[in-house]
């Protein structure tokens, strides 16, 4: 028969023995990955073989079952029993003594626990408590809350030391409790699972070498938190990564005993909450707090693997924790890049020419042509700060004011048309004394407060509230974490609505108005004319940003083609509407060119004029 000797050869992998100095061979609990009980292959590899999976399949017993660990196995008790003995775990089926707790004993300490999860729900959802803090204090905030957790969710468990285990969840937090009342190996392995994320830890890193009283371990993971504390606290990403959090927030504790140091790395496994197949780096990383407050850190976590749904780490250290990723930038289509560029540079020329004729042409002079003068300016800027300065990521800085100043520049924009919106109702209304000057007085005491001012009260509360989401790795535009882009989009939805019930309005006037003196009838056409001009003009403005919304699924494609290319005609539109299709603007254009051309007339003739004589030859 083959004896193993003591010493390992030099030529055995890990996990393996040397047999008569010849052969290797697994130790129990492995097989070698070519499935040979002894092989000579100096790169073979010994597997743990997992007992508790076919083939094997080691049935442990009603009420119970196999836990597989390194080299070996154990079975325990389903959740809501216990052994006779109070221990928490045994060998094989013919030491099952599992039994059903009292229900009084875990009805009694469950509610406790779920009393405790409510709490945490509650005050993670509080506003008033994460609404007010900013940098600095909301980490602060964040580290002490969770240290509170922890502290609490222990408490809670070692209170009722017979009850092993404890599980309870609700939408947004969820609690694994595992109490230990008795010494138990190193091979001991616990289990814990919630939400889909899990953690394996060393059951003697839960005693701690506590043999006077139970010990607990805890796995807490909150569903929400992400929304609170995310990737823009990490410090370690290059600047050029465009880093999210790609899982839920977990946070694991030991306990009577705290912070202190594991005999070995617990493995932790995160579902991703977004499936995305462009991963360029994975993170994991733990929530470490500082004198400053805190943020994420990769110390002592590590990655172990990775694929598109899930992600595992170990790390040394027990905290709350997080996996952070980078994804590939997605490559920019040449031919929209072209179509933004030239489309903008027109429609840059076309702003830039009605702003010129609606600032010169006296026949046009107005509260409405004002009024499309006001728009036509915040348009050329934000399109010339747009292709100018968009892509400007490299100073954050400096891409946040940029940022805030399109996102400024935009709304101008909409509230220009809303004005615009106001107008054509207020003139609608007022039929017979459309040219009074009380509707002109008001219209201009009111048109650059709200015009200029409405605009920089929104940007002024979104930048003192959420100053961080100014700028992405990618483009100075609002970042979409916290649904910060609403601060924008909110607005915008708002004004088109609004002024698409003033339209109605005003048609709705026209239409009994119609049948009133002939006097009116001019004045009637020249209000239905502005009013068709004015829905067109929000619907080619409104209808580009409607478009951004459908950017998603198999569509994404051709709809942004479209947000591109009707984003590029926004200024011709504009030009041609107001200028171009008016009969008082084309007629001026008229005197300008035959006033231009007029001095030349006069040039020649007066060169070839009758009084003029030809030199004669000598």
């Amino acid at each position: 028969m083959a004896q193993k000797t003591k010493g390992t050869c030099r030529q055995c992998p890990q996990d393996a023995s040397c047999v008569n100095a010849t052969h290797c061979s697994c130790h129990h609990g492995y097989i070698s990955e070519s499935r040979q009980q002894y092989f000579t292959y100096p790169l073979e590899i010994c597997e743990d073989i997992d007992e508790c999976k076919p083939r094997i399949s080691i049935y442990c017993g009603v009420n119970a079952k196999c836990q597989n660990t390194k080299g070996s196995f154990y079975c325990r008790c389903n959740a809501g029993y216990k052994l006779l003995s109070g221990k928490a775990q045994f060998n094989n089926s013919s030491e099952n003594t599992c039994q059903k707790t009292t229900p009084s004993e875990t009805t009694n300490s469950t509610k406790e626990l779920q009393q405790v999860v409510e709490n945490i729900e509650s005050l993670l959802t509080n506003k008033t408590v994460w609404g007010m803090e900013e940098g600095r204090n909301i980490t602060a905030t964040f580290t002490s809350i969770l240290q509170k957790i922890e502290s609490v969710v222990l408490e809670t468990a070692l209170k009722t030391p017979d009850q092993k285990l404890q599980k309870v969840q609700n939408r947004n937090v969820a609690v694994e409790t595992r109490v230990v009342t008795d010494s138990c190996s190193k091979a001991v392995i616990f289990n814990l699972n919630v939400q889909m994320n899990s953690m394996d830890i060393h059951c003697s890193d839960v005693i701690q070498g506590n043999t006077q009283g139970p010990s607990a371990v805890a796995f807490v993971s909150y569903s929400s938190l992400g929304n609170i504390i995310n990737a823009t606290f990490f410090e370690e990403a290059n600047e050029t990564d465009q880093v999210y959090l790609n899982s839920q927030v977990v946070s694991a504790a030991i306990g009577p005993k705290r912070n202190t140091p594991l005999s070995q790395a617990v493995s932790l496994s995160f579902q991703h909450v977004k499936v995305k197949p462009s991963i360029k780096k994975v993170f994991c990383v733990y929530w470490k707090g500082t004198k400053e407050g805190g943020h994420w850190s990769m110390e002592g976590c590590f990655l172990i693997q990775a694929n598109k749904t899930h992600s595992i780490c170990s790390c040394t250290h027990l905290s709350s924790f997080a996996v952070l990723m980078a994804f590939h930038r997605e490559e920019e289509d040449p031919a929209l890049t072209v179509i933004t560029y030239v489309g903008l540079s027109f429609s840059l020329l076309c702003l830039l020419l009605a702003a010129l004729t609606f600032l010169l042409c006296k026949a046009i002079q107005n509260t409405s042509t004002l009024l499309h003068l006001q728009l036509s300016v915040c348009l050329f800027l934000a399109h010339l700060l747009f292709l100018t300065a968009i892509d400007r990521t490299e100073i954050k800085v400096l891409c946040a004011i940029i940022a805030g100043a399109l996102h400024y520049l935009y709304l101008a924009s909409f509230v220009w048309m809303l004005l615009e919106g106001l107008h054509l109702f207020l003139t609608a209304r007022n039929l017979t004394v459309v040219n009074h000057s009380s509707i002109n007085r008001f219209m201009k005491k009111l048109m650059f407060p709200v015009g200029y001012g409405v605009p920089a009260v929104i940007v002024a509360i979104s930048a003192a509230s959420k100053p961080h989401l100014y700028g992405t790795p990618d483009y100075c535009w609002l970042h979409l974490d916290q649904k910060f882009i609403w601060a924008f989009l909110g607005p915008v939805c708002a004004i088109i609505c609004v002024n698409f019930v003033f339209f109605l309005l005003v048609l709705w006037i026209l239409k009994r108005k119609l049948s009133s003196l002939n006097s009116e009838v001019s004045t009637i056409k020249n209000i239905k004319m502005l009013t068709l001009k004015a829905t067109a003009q929000l619907f080619i403005l409104g209808c580009s940003w409607c478009l951004g919304f459908l950017q998603m699924g198999p569509a994404a494609h051709v709809m942004a083609y479209l947000f591109t290319i009707i984003n590029s005609l926004q200024g011709f539109f504009i030009f041609l509407v107001y200028c171009l299709l008016s009969q008082q603007v084309r007629k001026w254009f008229g005197e300008i060119i035959k006033s231009k051309s007029e001095p030349e007339t006069h040039t020649l003739s007066s060169r070839f004029g009758p009084d003029s004589k030809p030199s004669e030859d000598k």
